[in-house]
């Protein structure tokens, strides 16, 4: 009788611990950010960032704060993003932010070429 209530309590003990488990889950949203510089590494205020989502072609787009610094957030998990600046002529390389980066805030920085 004792081997059969140790059994039962193990039993439960474990199913328990099973159930009490927390699954990492997904981020229902994500973020990028990042700095603007020029060639020479310095920050770029006022360069215009463009984000393009990729699946509805929709532009969104941001006007690089004091320190080059831009951010965008509430961005879908499941859509490819294209990243780029621009400033009085000069334009940095299309950066892509992809959907299967799967953390919940990306850095990229933008140079201006």
């Amino acid at each position: 009788m004792f081997k059969k209530a140790t059994v039962v309590l193990l039993v439960l003990a474990l199913a328990t611990f099973a159930f009490g488990q927390k699954k990492n889950k997904a981020p229902e949203e994500k973020s990028v950010s990042g700095v603007v510089t020029d060639a020479s590494g310095n920050p770029v205020p006022g360069a215009i960032v463009q984000l393009k989502n990729t699946k509805t072609l929709q532009v969104r787009s941001f006007i690089a704060k004091e320190m080059g610094e831009y951010y965008f957030q509430g961005l879908a998990t499941d859509v490819d993003y294209e990243l780029k600046a621009d400033f009085n002529g000069k334009s940095s390389g299309t950066r892509q932010l992809s959907s299967f980066d799967s953390h919940a805030e990306v850095k990229i920085n933008l140079q201006l070429k």
